[in-house]
């Protein structure tokens, strides 16, 4: 539903132009959407001057913080303050109910695959994703086909990325279910929002993001091996040099659990324990924010200096349990991505609720022939990369970056996807002391324990580059405050 706006004597908003792209706030007509007007006319009241400092307060709370991310092989330097933009990004209630189903929904298909392709492969035998995609998977573990896992469950923690097209349609753009990072930038915003801007929470029925760690923890007791009293629970880092660390410690100190590194563990008879200053003290659970590569050398990297020795037999033997599995990385693929609506009516028996993105495989002869053809038209995405890298954005493409990549495609096609360029929804974000539309995606977060637990949000991310579609902060991008409308 759309609202005419009264015009006030200066409008913060005056010249913004929704343009052809589906804005978040605004209609292509420039009336105020429903469920925005309320924040749009207090943000209206502000001066440019108290708003100005009002965004700066933001910067400083998160400077405070500490909330930082890393960009490595960056000469500006790798430490950086993760953007903020104060206008947040609002979903009615209605749209959140349809999203919370579909993420649900898809989640719990992709445990059911993850489970079947590590024991019984029927969704192969029947024809319905072929051998080759999942034998080619980068993040496949065959090694630990036959090992069963507390409650079937290996995607405990999902970040599934989702964008809006043109015509308002929300799509799923790529699971996340090794080590999905972000979960503190959304409670982090969430938190420097309602400190510079009090106000516009007033009155605004907006659903609170603040439970995040406490379903955390709760899942992590959930699928403890250890039932008598309450589990030891340690989050398992790579160090402070990791890109995410920041949240790595953020997220232990919220659940009240110890943050460790490879170095503090060890493993004794198939059991793990801590180091201590006071001994050794068992450990029931593990939320590993470590690659499987990594986690073990004894097993998958030998020169890993970042795992524990031994951690796959005590794994193995069910005297520890990991959030996530080992093995989630294979339902990553962004080839075994293709087939998710499938799985979906294979184990579900149910329609897809949120759709793909149309996707083409080099892999086959006829989608590769079509994204040869097509290049200059199309995204094209490694199969395993993340934050950006490994991209082709077609259309804004240079010759030899359009060259190269089809180099790439036909050297390792198997490697390699493409999808139509999707324009992603718009949301107003403040640049250069004005109003302007940018690009926006949506990562909600999904903890699945006992039941499926989906914050009401999810981090927004906003491509701050001037028509550009890309949000990731490693590649410029920033976030928003996300607000859920109870009904």
């Amino acid at each position: 539903m759309l609202k005419r706006l009264e015009v006030h004597a200066r409008l913060m908003f005056q010249g913004y132009e929704p343009g052809k792209f589906y804005d978040e706030m605004f209609s292509s007509a420039g009336e105020v959407r429903t469920s925005c007007s309320d924040v749009l006319e207090k943000f209206e009241k502000m001066t440019d001057d108290e708003f100005e400092r009002r965004r700066a307060a933001c910067d400083e709370h998160f400077l405070r913080q500490g909330v930082t991310f890393t960009v490595y092989h960056d000469d500006r330097g790798t430490e950086r303050i993760f953007p903020f933009d104060p206008v947040p990004r609002i979903i009615p209630a209605d749209e959140w109910e349809n999203l919370e189903a579909g993420l649900t929904q898809r989640i719990i298909a992709l445990n059911l695959f993850l489970h079947d392709i590590y024991h019984d492969q029927q969704i192969v035998k029947d024809g319905v994703v072929p051998q080759y995609h999942i034998d080619g998977a980068k993040h496949y573990r065959p090694e630990f086909r036959g090992m069963d896992v507390p409650g079937d469950i290996y995607i405990h923690i999902c970040g599934s990325d989702l964008i809006r097209g043109d015509d308002g349609q929300f799509y799923v753009l790529e699971d996340n279910g090794r080590c999905p990072s972000g979960a503190s930038y959304l409670l982090e915003n969430r938190n420097a929002l309602k400190r510079a801007f009090p106000e516009i929470f007033s009155g605004s029925r907006v659903r609170p993001v603040d439970t995040y760690p406490t379903e955390l923890r709760k899942m992590l007791h959930h699928v403890s091996p250890h039932r008598e009293g309450d589990p030891v629970c340690v989050l398992l880092t790579p160090g402070c040099y990791n890109s995410a660390y920041f949240e790595h410690c953020y997220l232990a100190r919220e659940m009240g659990i110890e943050i460790v590194e490879g170095r503090d563990l060890v493993v004794v008879d198939d059991f793990v324990y801590m180091r201590t200053t006071k001994g050794l003290v068992r450990v029931d659970v593990i939320y590993r924010r470590i690659d499987d590569d990594f986690i073990d050398p004894t097993v998958f990297r030998k020169d890993s200096v970042l795992g524990v020795p031994g951690l796959m037999r005590a794994y193995r033997a069910g005297n520890v349990a990991l959030a996530n599995a080992v093995g989630t990385g294979v339902a990553d693929d962004k080839v075994i991505y293709r087939f998710v609506p499938d799985m979906i009516r294979y184990y579900l028996s149910q329609e897809p609720i949120l759709p793909n993105v149309p996707t083409y495989l080099a892999s086959e002869d006829e989608d590769r022939k079509f994204m040869l053809d097509h290049l200059p038209e199309l995204v094209v995405k490694a199969a395993n990369e993340s934050g950006g890298y490994g991209m082709l954005m077609g259309p804004t493409a240079t010759k030899a970056e359009l060259e190269e990549f089809r180099k790439r495609i036909e050297a390792d096609p198997r490697n390699y996807i493409g999808q139509p360029v999707v324009s992603l929804s718009r949301c107003p974000t403040s640049c250069d002391g004005m109003m302007a539309g940018r690009h926006v995606d949506l990562r909600p977060y999904i903890i699945y324990g006992s039941e499926v637990k989906i914050v009401p949000g999810g981090l927004t991310r906003v491509a701050l580059r001037e028509g550009s579609l890309v949000v990731n902060s490693s590649q410029g991008g920033g976030s928003k405050d996300t607000w859920v409308l109870r009904d």
